[in-house]
């Protein structure tokens, strides 16, 4: 027997080992009598202890190279299940299935049993997720904050066609990945008073009172980058009562009194974006994001002083991302903490603030920039509002001095926005408390150059730059589809798991090679198998895997236009109805995705595409041309079973609207069509994938934005001017996918047809066309996977390990 091979046999013997020991003395059940939850808890903590080992050693090193830190701050980390996820880091995914085969035990069933784990909703939190991985794969210093959520956002199910939230139960057997560190505490307070004190020496400083303290504790998770060589700390944040009980109220008989305090501040953690539409909605958002933004600034102080004495130095030795607006109170909190319990002079507290803060913007949707009135933060952040209010006077004056002088000018840079009642622009405060504001995708960049930062940029031209979004290949590629991946090893060399970003081009001329071309096809299908598995075991619907899978999958919301996807489901039903001869290409329409909880509008498009599903499903006369699906709960894990299945990825939102998408990206790389707007990365997948091997149309962000500023929202003129759509329209609008309430969408209709914000109907005819193209190309068996190949080959440039590359050496300079 070779030196390998033997290797191999004693890998496998440790694991199986670790395992059984973690079942029997840390989960305490004999493996006869082991449920398969507790097989899965006994091979993540054998999983985990590898990760610490590794985790130490990265850690010892941090500190004895010096290493600049990196800390991102999100409100999301979407991470998903994490059992394959760190045995493939690892490099142990073989070692434990073949550990565990000798068991008895089938590792594939076991993964099924962890939940996703509920800390984000959708693409900001997915990214940050990537991100964590991508700095550790690259070595980088990196540590993210955010909440513990205990319920997540939701879990969503589809009632009769309604989506109904439900509580998200993804801790009710713990979470063997983390770490609680009951050390780590730190008191957040709210509301109360600021006094100015004076000192013996006349010095005065401010001294805030809070009404209300709760405490931060700390939950550690390692995350570990690509052959596990770096693990760096996913830092979430837990908020409990200063008491857990009031003994006294509770023998006196207030039983419920005497915990009040502990649910008020046990709510801060409990649930991701609760509804604002109340004020109490906004007022435990905005305890929320002060609760995680103040916890992580104490901590990160905390851990510098201890290397470095003085917080002077913070931006030589850290760097803090915020990770879009929720976290940019950080502004005011850092200012805070380095003048009042540092004693740092105002002056050099703005030099190190605006040092170490950078700040990624996501969105271009004016309500999206956050926005909170004054007062709330005056009631809340007392002390806060002070600083902001420094900052903007300093800020503004500085501008008159100048000779700066326009009132439009100047109300456009305020930190405060006065019409409509007075409010604290979040997103001016994290860019003037910042060295670095990126975009995500070159034209979003453009677009906060032109638009939301306009007036912002003329006054700092340097601060603005493009990042543009990526994602990690070993969770999107490696794990999701692992006969694709097999594929390209045996292509190109095992060299590719290491360096797919220059190696995937290598992948080119074999989409020339029939025999290739069949092979992708074939693993598509298999893909394709499994998912309609899924899909019969939870809708019951049965769906034929050689159709093409034509997908989108997505926060439901009107910007990114399912409803111009149903307008073309509406469209393609009739046609086939009017013509059953005809020689269509067989489609199954798949749909996943929540709507905000308190978004009417988003949830009356899932009603609809139930209801549509309901009806095309139902009618023997499309049967075996067309299926419509949608898939409840969408989250990191039902995604890495649809992205390798995808056909054809629907990218459809209107022009200028989409900061980047990542989405794309994923169906990209997994080989799947592209049938989208030039909006957001769409533009740089072109540039990259070449616009023939996708399917581009509809208005430019520029045509969208001359439509805006002439008010040009009523889709009366393209309505006329196209019969299909006033025929879909007055189909839905008259009742037919609705019996049993006719008049159900009228007001859906009306609202489209008076006010087309997002240009829906503008861009159905051209929609229509391209998606004419796509069955041309379908049918031309060829030309379809010699571009589904060239999609994965051209895909690269995409990675986060590339993305994060670019933050380390041009904002953080955080690479050695």
């Amino acid at each position: 027997m070779t030196q390998e091979p033997l290797v191999r046999d004693a890998e496998v013997a440790a694991f199986r080992e670790a395992v059984l020991t973690k079942l029997t003395y840390a989960v305490g059940k004999d493996p006869d009598h082991a449920f398969d939850h507790d097989w899965f808890e006994a091979i993540a903590l054998a999983a985990r202890d590898h990760m610490v080992d590794h985790w130490m050693d990265h850690t010892r090193q941090i500190y004895r190279k010096g290493q600049k830190r990196v800390y991102y701050l999100s409100l999301e980390f979407l991470i998903g299940r994490l059992l394959f996820d760190s045995l493939s880091n690892l490099g142990l995914l073989e070692v434990a299935r073949e550990a565990l085969t000798d068991l008895g035990v089938d590792l594939e069933r076991i993964r099924l049993l962890e939940p996703d784990a509920a800390l984000g909703n959708g693409g900001l939190g997915r990214l940050a997720a990537c991100f964590m991985e991508s700095m550790s794969t690259l070595g980088i210093a990196g540590h993210g904050y955010g909440i513990r959520y205990e319920h997540g956002l939701f879990r969503q199910a589809i009632v009769d066609g309604w989506q109904q939230e439900q509580t998200e139960h993804w801790l009710d057997f713990g979470n063997p990945w983390e770490f609680e560190r009951p050390e780590v505490i730190y008191s957040i307070g709210f509301g109360g008073s600021v006094d100015t004190v004076t000192d013996e020496a006349g010095n005065t400083r401010q001294v805030w009172w809070p009404a209300e303290t709760v405490r931060a504790v700390a939950y550690d998770t390692p995350v570990v980058g690509w052959r596990g060589a770096s693990v760096n700390t996913l830092r979430l944040w837990r908020a409990r009562a200063m008491e857990d009980l009031h003994l006294e109220r509770f023998n006196a008989g207030d039983h419920l009194g005497a915990v009040a305090e502990v649910a008020r501040a046990e709510s801060i953690s409990r649930v991701l974006y609760p509804a604002d539409s109340t004020e109490a909605g906004q007022e435990l958002r905005l305890r929320q994001e002060y609760f995680f933004v103040s916890a992580s600034l104490q901590d990160l102080l905390r851990r510098h002083k201890n290397m470095h004495d003085s917080v002077l130095s913070l931006g030589e030795h850290a760097a803090i991302q915020l990770n879009d607006t929720h976290p940019s109170i950080a502004v005011a909190e850092l200012m805070r903490q380095l003048v009042d319990l540092h004693g740092i002079a105002w002056d050099a507290a703005w030099q190190i603030t605006v040092e170490t803060l950078s700040y990624t913007n996501h969105t271009l949707l004016p309500e999206a920039l956050e926005t909170w009135p004054v007062g709330l933060m005056e009631r809340m952040l007392p002390r806060h509002m002070q600083i902001i209010y420094l900052i903007n006077a300093q800020h503004i004056d500085s501008l008159r001095a100048k000779g700066l002088h326009d009132f439009d000018v100047l109300r456009a840079v305020s930190l405060i926005e006065e019409d409509n009642g007075r409010r604290v622009r979040m997103g001016n405060l994290a860019f003037l408390g910042s060295h670095s504001v990126n975009g995500v995708s070159g034209l979003h960049t453009q677009l906060m150059r032109s638009t939301v930062f306009s007036e912002l940029h003329k006054l700092y031209p340097e601060r603005i730059n493009n990042k543009t979004n990526g994602i990690t290949f070993r969770r999107w590629l490696y794990q999701a589809n692992p006969q694709l991946t097999e594929m390209l090893v045996e292509a190109l060399g095992p060299e590719l798991l290491d360096s797919p970003e220059e190696l995937l081009r290598g992948l080119e001329p074999f989409a020339e090679k029939p025999a290739f071309r069949k092979q992708f096809a074939e693993q598509r299908l298999h893909s394709k198998r499994a998912l309609a598995a899924i899909i019969h075991e939870r809708l019951g619907i049965a769906i034929n895997p050689a159709a093409m899978f034509d997908v989108q999958v997505k926060r439901i919301h009107e910007y990114k236009r399912q409803l111009l996807n149903l307008l073309h489901t509406v469209a393609l039903y009739q046609a086939i109805r009017a013509e059953p001869e005809t020689d269509w290409v067989p489609r199954v329409k798949i749909f996943a995705g929540k709507a905000a909880a308190s978004y009417h509008q988003a949830k009356l498009i899932i009603k609809l595409t139930n209801d549509i599903a309901r009806t095309v499903n139902n009618d023997p006369t499309v049967r075996g041309l067309l299926k419509v699906v949608f898939l409840p709960n969408y989250n990191v894990s039902l995604a890495e079973s649809i992205i390798p299945a995808a056909d054809l990825s629907e990218q459809i939102s209107t022009a200028g609207f989409e900061a980047s998408g990542t989405s794309n990206m994923k169906f990209g790389l997994n080989g799947a069509l592209t049938i989208g707007t030039l909006d957001g990365a769409n533009v740089e997948m072109c540039e990259q994938v070449g616009a023939e091997h996708m399917f581009i149309f509809g208005l430019s962000a520029q045509q969208v934005e001359a439509r805006k500023r002439n008010g040009e929202f009523s889709a009366v003129p393209d309505i006329a001017a196209s019969h299909r759509l006033n025929d879909v329209l007055q189909a839905i609008r008259g009742g037919v996918f609705s019996p049993d309430d006719p008049s159900r969408y009228t007001a859906l209709i009306d609202s489209l047809i008076d006010y087309d914000r997002f240009l829906v109907c503008a861009d159905f005819d051209a929609y229509w066309n391209a998606q004419a193209r796509v069955e041309e190309r379908w049918h031309d068996s060829k030309e379809w996977w010699r571009s589904a190949v060239l999609n994965t080959a051209r895909m690269g440039w995409f990675s986060s390990d590339r993305t994060i590359r670019e933050y380390a050496t041009e904002i953080w300079k955080a690479l050695e």
